[in-house]
């Protein structure tokens, strides 16, 4: 038997962690190579990890609601004996075991105060103040089994006293002004801990503010026909296939269109140089719950509408379902984003790093147009497009909006067949 460490694997491009959202193992569990052990959280995907031996499952190191880096530690395994290789593992053995014991003996004991968000909702829910919680996890890092220890027993331990006072507690000689944008807490704050999809996305939106010299334009289309066409035909398309045709796959058909006569915006920034993309694949926001998932609809540029359609509403079922694969992430090239299904008609996206730019199309919206100078209702949108300025001026984008909006302006029943 050797003991071998099962680390926290790459599960997408541009994934660094991931959160442990249940452990599909106990430690003395044999398991086959391949066989999955944990379901983990990222910010593109919600993935089973398979273990890269066969055994037996030694020790679970982190815990479930834990957030832990690509490549960190997650267990470790007593594999099975392979033929003429018993010296070989006795000896990776003892030294994977000195190995450990030393990581243990050096451990920084500032883990303590990393918490895990289910540590921290256990001791919101019981008053528990984990300052005076001795953990017995890794490095004196609490966990939910010592939290869950001291609910049991009944004996909260007492909070702190400088952990909190009212100014109904504090003399009037001592009251100072507070200043309301402390991290601290007051009485009926609620403490939403912030990790997984949550805690990657404030990650990644930070990186791309301060690395990306954002600009941003919008032209006003107006979609008159196509809405028309689609109204026409969407209930006959929903018998027929078995899932809605909804405006915004005409948009996404457009601005693919686009993509391949201005190349320049499907490119990627990479320090020495520009990458510009020959595949046209589109990334999508989709919303579950609380979480926002970034899919992909690869090759977006040789599908027709329904081609399209089909893939958004797949896209849309997997991540809903928690379904998504790591291939369905991947490969993002230009970003369209649905912000009129909330009803915006205008907003200023946040690009998708390390794309060029992102799309938003904003909320179809009938009103007064000036039409050979006549007063006419029409159907209006707004294209607002968020810019990389190291990759893209204001020319090219300028032409890039104005092919969207032109392909969409005369896309009717005469133009275009969704199939």
């Amino acid at each position: 038997m050797a003991i071998e460490k099962i680390n926290m694997p790459q599960l997408g491009e541009s994934v660094t962690e991931g959160t442990i959202s249940s452990w599909l193992v106990q430690v003395g569990d044999e398991v086959n190579k391949y066989d999955p052990i944990a379901e983990v959280l990222t910010d593109k995907v919600n993935a089973e990890v398979p273990s890269s031996y066969s055994g037996k499952i030694k020790e679970i190191v982190a815990q479930e609601g834990d957030t832990i880096e690509v490549g960190e530690l997650m267990c470790y395994i007593d594999t099975v004996d392979e033929p003429g290789s018993k010296q070989e593992q006795r000896s990776s053995s003892s030294t994977e075991a000195v190995e450990h014991k030393e990581a243990e003996a050096s451990s920084d004991q500032s883990m303590k105060k990393r918490y895990s968000p289910a540590v921290l909702h256990l001791a919101q829910e019981h008053d528990i103040d984990l300052e005076q919680v001795t953990g017995s996890g890794k490095a004196g890092r609490i966990t939910r089994k010592d939290v869950e220890k001291i609910i049991a027993s009944g004996k909260i331990p007492e909070p702190s006293k400088v952990a909190f006072q009212t100014e109904e507690q504090v003399s009037p000689q001592e009251v100072k002004p507070l200043n309301k944008s402390v991290s601290g807490t007051y009485p009926g704050d609620v403490e939403i801990p912030v990790s997984g999809v949550r805690k990657a996305i404030a990650q990644n939106m930070v990186r791309s503010t301060q690395e990306i010299p954002h600009a941003w334009m919008t032209v006003e289309v107006d979609v008159t026909d196509l809405v028309t066409y689609r109204n026409k035909v969407k209930d006959t398309f929903k018998t027929r296939e078995g899932y809605g045709l909804t405006f915004f796959a005409f948009f996404v058909k457009a601005v693919a269109q686009a993509l391949k006569e201005f190349p320049q915006l499907n490119s990627t920034w990479a320090e020495d140089k520009i990458i510009q993309r020959k595949d046209v694949n589109i990334s999508i926001a989709v919303a579950k719950d609380q979480e926002l998932f970034v899919p992909v609809i690869h090759h977006a540029d040789d599908k027709s509408v329904k081609g399209i359609a089909k893939q958004i509403h797949e896209l849309a079922v997997k991540a809903r379902t928690g379904k998504l694969t790591p291939d369905d992430m991947k490969g993002g090239t230009f970003t369209v984003n649905n912000t009129g299904s909330f009803g915006s008609i205008h907003s200023m996206g946040v690009i998708n790093h390390p794309q060029a730019a992102i799309l938003q199309v904003e909320s179809i919206v009938k009103r007064p147009v000036i039409v050979n100078d006549m007063f006419a209702a029409r159907n209006m949108v707004n294209l607002s497009l968020s810019l990389d300025h190291r990759i893209l001026d204001g020319l090219i984008c300028g032409q890039f909006l104005a092919r969207v909006k032109a392909i969409l302006e005369q896309m009717n029943e005469h133009t275009i067949n969704v199939y």
